[in-house]
């Protein structure tokens, strides 16, 4: 497994990223975010890359509308799913992560036949960029995101996989993040790292892996069982840790998380 970070693809955050000595950024791209103006950028990217050592990991586009109120593929971001994959193998980026909206008008079964439609466009176009496509297990303006969907979604597109974040499980599922890595850890193409923290059933903050309540290396070691070699990303998503605490959080979960890794 190798060890990344959510970051931009500037100057600073590769710097930022090889300084800590990980391996990879992953970006998000998402929402409201042209996604002409991230092609145009590629070439500096591809230099950033190479200077510094530094991989893309991941890249994945969050919050937008997917499906039309008709049920229809919305066609500017289905182009905007394809153009992301496209960079992705421009970047020598193997993982798509995307997710798809429910729409209130329509029925769970004319929800769930859309959601299988437009993601099958995209594993059908990944195949062919030799890119691999997960859904997020985020519910920002996507319910892709449990096993009781992925058994339909997932259960019919064998390729499609799943970029996995214990805290969603715990902040908006059942809870049971290790009996949902059991069962599905053999789809996971890319796994989050950030911590959560739950007081008598409500959020109270996001805090660096290892000052939190989740067991990450029970959660690790099941990833182990499961045969996943790929990215852990941290993260950092908690106001309390910025300004000061940020880098010091960054840091604590490097050495936290590094822990259970084994080095080649």
């Amino acid at each position: 497994m190798k060890l990344g970070i959510i970051a931009g693809f500037g100057e600073e955050d590769f710097k930022m990223a090889k300084s800590k000595g990980l391996s990879f950024i992953e970006i998000c791209y998402n929402v409201g975010l042209d996604c002409r103006e991230f092609y145009d950028q590629l070439d500096n990217i591809k230099a950033r890359i190479n200077k510094y050592g530094v991989e893309i990991g991941s890249i994945g586009r969050w919050g937008s509308d997917k499906i039309a109120p008709d049920g229809s593929i919305i066609e500017e971001e289905l182009q905007n799913s394809y153009l992301l994959i496209d960079i992705c193998a421009e970047l020598g980026c193997n993982v798509f992560n995307t997710g798809v909206n429910y729409v209130e008008s329509l029925s769970k079964f004319q929800n769930l036949t859309c959601a299988v439609e437009f993601l099958q466009k995209l594993v059908d176009y990944g195949k062919i960029k030799d890119v691999k496509v997960a859904t997020y297990n985020c519910d920002w303006n996507n319910y892709v995101r449990c096993p009781e969907i992925w058994e339909y979604t997932h259960g019919h597109i064998k390729d499609l996989g799943i970029k996995y974040d214990p805290t969603h499980c715990i902040n908006c599922g059942s809870g049971d993040y290790l009996g949902e890595v059991s069962a599905w850890g053999d789809r996971f193409y890319h796994v989050h790292i950030k911590g959560t923290i739950n007081v008598n059933g409500d959020h109270v903050d996001d805090p660096p892996a290892g000052l939190d309540m989740i067991n990450w290396g029970a959660f690790i070691g099941l990833l182990y069982a499961k045969h996943y070699d790929a990215n852990l990303s941290i993260e950092p998503h908690s106001d309390t840790w910025r300004g000061e605490l940020s880098d010091f959080g960054v840091d604590f979960t490097i050495n936290h998380i590094s822990k259970f890794i084994y080095s080649r």
